[in-house]
């Protein structure tokens, strides 16, 4: 998983309520476990009609939304299954940061694990962020996650909490697995006794 320290990019807007992971990533794109390639059919129903040609009033089919590396959303984003193509989808496009008032519960986890930074602001911060958003000349935003502040382009600074251990997992890019790893001399120690005290255990049956 890649370390996220401080982030720069254009930040799109997207203001609607209970985007649901359906919506992020529809359910005939989940026949795949792996994690590339899913960017092209984020947003899929919102972002193409059906004979595969671009819908323009999409957000992120409009300059210079396109690179967006920032999604500013509405309330209860990612709600609906708990789907982990959705961040998958989000974070091959380009976008590791989702900045909204409320985030569905195991959305909001499979966000860190993938290393997205989901942040929760209140309305009104959102709204400011939103109008930002809207304005190509203001939408690049820095998002710092050892100072936990957003920078707007007017160089104002909206700080923002996180859980210190989700927060060191994303500094340091570590993943589940990556966790797991840390603890390998622990693992290997446990298991060396184990087969010495237990060895019935490691028995393997022909």
């Amino acid at each position: 998983m890649d370390k996220f320290t401080t982030l720069t990019g254009i930040a799109a807007p997207l203001p609607m309520m209970n985007v649901d992971t359906d919506m992020i990533i529809p359910k005939q794109h989940l026949k795949t476990i792996k994690r590339t390639g899913l960017g092209r059919v984020l947003f899929d129903e919102l972002r193409f009609q059906e004979n595969g040609e671009e819908i323009p009033d999409f957000v992120l089919n409009q300059s210079p939304y396109r690179d967006a590396k920032i999604l500013i959303a509405g309330d209860n984003f990612g709600c609906g299954s708990s789907r982990e193509h959705a961040p998958w989808a989000l974070l091959d496009f380009g976008i590791r940061c989702v900045i909204a008032p409320s985030f569905a519960d195991i959305f909001f986890n499979n966000c860190f694990k993938n290393g997205i930074l989901p942040i929760t602001l209140a309305s009104t911060e959102v709204e400011t962020l939103l109008e930002d958003a809207n304005n190509p000349e203001t939408a690049t935003l820095t998002v710092d996650l050892t100072e936990q502040v957003i920078k707007r382009s007017n160089e104002e600074m909206i700080p923002f909490t996180v859980d210190g251990f989700r927060k060191h997992c994303l500094l340091n890019g570590l993943d589940d697995i990556s966790l797991t790893l840390q603890k390998a001399d622990q693992i290997a120690a446990f298991e060396r006794l184990q087969k010495q005290s237990l060895p019935w255990l490691w028995t393997h049956s022909a």
